[in-house]
């Protein structure tokens, strides 16, 4: 199966299914000389994880991280990072009656005419677990760009639930309460209200859509390489990898069917020294008067925030009764798909979307040579380090190989 790597020079390769032994993945292309916190890449999980309010599915996975290799003292090496994130809480057996009677809307008929054979337990490889790893992997890409000389920042918020839309806010009014709510909307009346929807939703036994708002700032000019892997080709790539994305768009997106070329243009004027932290730039360099562009033109970004959409359809596993057919007994059935489910994907992709935002920028920061992709110190040939792991200071005496010094004489 291919298809399960992302990434240039920063590359995650997953593994894993729903109901499988575990989930897991390969990071490869993190520089050398990064303090790798698993305790920050855990607190990252915990926003993904299930189970988190009665809004999300009551499946019981701590989604506990351990990381197999990569690190020595706490610092990467330079070498691929194993991470493995065991489950604990698959419950197959809800899942029988689907085995040849595919479930309305899910990938259980496509995988098995593409194979000939699926993992079937919680959708398999179809399942949004896997997205558990790219969180993991985003986490990781948070901690380099953290540590690099950049001040990178990366938020997103859920400004719609159904027909329930959020007003505008800031990206400050995002850093201070997409966390305050379950809904995980940065305006807290609106965020009541999404909740009590998803409240009657969930009632009458079934989901509905919405959609997720990000932002970046702090993304320097110049990344991103025309044609095919233009900066907008390849955050498309990264958000509609996520399960149930059905639209994305960036800047002003959808309004330009409508927007004159006049309208839209937007005038050039030198930087007055006014525009930090909003965009990356020093005082007389020429800038963009608007930003309905969301930081990228010609596929490169311009150091304005780059901002965007994304949309979700409403969860397909539903305990309303619906209509297959089983290929098997060559039945039409009715069926009900009643187990732990979703009513609502926004709340727990907002982690999925920043983690996504995040691997993207850093691959697109180490193509583009701002951060070295063998160390993050930058020195080069230098190997007298902070972070390079001490020598013993003594040798045991019953050691079976000793290195023993020799005075000046002896040489």
């Amino acid at each position: 199966m291919n298809g399960n790597r992302f990434g240039r020079l920063f590359q995650v390769t997953t593994y894993g299914e729903s109901h499988g032994e575990a989930m897991g993945c390969t990071v490869s292309g993190v520089p050398a000389g990064v303090e790798l916190s698993e305790e920050e890449i855990q607190a990252e999980l915990d926003r993904r994880k299930p189970g988190q309010s009665m809004i999300t599915t009551s499946r019981g996975e701590p989604d506990e991280v351990s990381i197999k290799s990569g690190l020595q003292d706490g610092y990467t090496t330079g070498t691929p990072i194993g991470m493995v994130i065991q489950n604990k809480d698959a419950r197959s057996g809800k899942y029988e009656p689907f085995v040849t009677a595919p479930r309305p809307s899910h990938g259980d008929y496509t995988y098995s005419a593409k194979f000939g054979t699926r993992n079937w337990g919680g959708g398999g490889r179809s399942s949004a677990r896997e997205t558990v790893n790219w969180v993991a992997a985003g986490a990781i890409a948070k901690q380099v760009l953290d540590q690099s000389d950049y001040d990178i920042q990366v938020k997103a918020h859920v400004n719609q639930v159904g027909d329930i839309e959020a007003p505008a806010v800031t990206f400050e009014e995002m850093l201070e309460h997409t966390e305050e709510n379950e809904v995980r909307c940065a305006h807290p009346e609106t965020a009541e209200e999404m909740r009590e929807a998803i409240d009657q939703y969930q009632k009458e036994g079934d989901s509905i859509g919405g959609s997720i708002y990000f932002e970046c700032r702090g993304v320097p000019r110049g990344l991103g390489a025309p044609r095919f892997d233009s900066f907008p080709a390849r955050l498309g790539q990264a958000i509609f990898s996520i399960p149930a994305t059905s639209a994305f768009q960036f800047g002003k997106g959808r309004a330009t069917r409508t927007m004159r070329g006049k309208e839209r243009n937007e005038d050039w004027e030198f930087d007055d020294g006014e525009r930090h932290p909003e965009t990356v730039s020093e005082e007389d360099d020429p800038v963009p008067m608007g930003n309905d562009h969301g930081g990228l033109q010609g596929g490169i970004s311009t150091g304005e925030p780059i901002y965007g959409e994304a949309t979700w359809h409403a969860p397909t596993s539903i305990p309303k009764k619906q209509e297959t057919v089983d290929w098997e007994t060559g039945e039409r059935k009715e069926i009900q798909v009643v187990g732990r489910h979703d009513p609502v994907l926004m709340p727990r992709a907002v982690p999925v979307v920043e983690a996504m935002l995040r691997l993207t920028i850093l691959d697109f920061m180490l193509l583009g040579g701002r951060i070295n992709p063998d160390r993050l110190d930058d020195k080069v040939g230098e190997y007298d380090t902070d972070y390079h792991p001490q020598s013993p200071v003594n040798d045991p005496d019953d050691a079976e190989t000793r290195a023993e010094t020799l005075d000046d004489d002896e040489t």
